[in-house]
């Protein structure tokens, strides 16, 4: 019998070139769920505590801010994103 393993994406997040197009093809998905689990794979990566203590978070609110169907405010996001040392950027279709 075949035993199946869940992917996790966090394994292959291994620097930021490879985080940042991983973000950016998840901004690509109209479900905004999918940008939320996209940064819960890329906090994983990088270690949790991390990247709350990063941006200026605590845990737990780390975790709460990536929850499904979370809410998060912008400058959260953006908290996070800069955490990263990353930034958004908008480009013509």
């Amino acid at each position: 019998m075949t035993q199946l393993t869940r992917f996790e994406a966090s394994k292959y997040l291994v620097d930021e070139a490879t985080i940042g197009e991983f973000l950016s093809a998840a901004l690509e998905d109209s479900n905004p769920d999918v940008f939320l689990r996209s940064l819960q794979e890329v906090a994983k990566a990088r270690g949790m505590a991390q990247l709350a203590k990063d941006a200026g978070m605590n845990r737990e609110s780390l975790y709460k801010a990536l929850a499904p169907g979370a809410k998060p405010r912008y400058d959260t996001v953006l908290r996070l994103i800069s955490a990263l040392g990353l930034r958004l950027s908008a480009h013509p279709s």
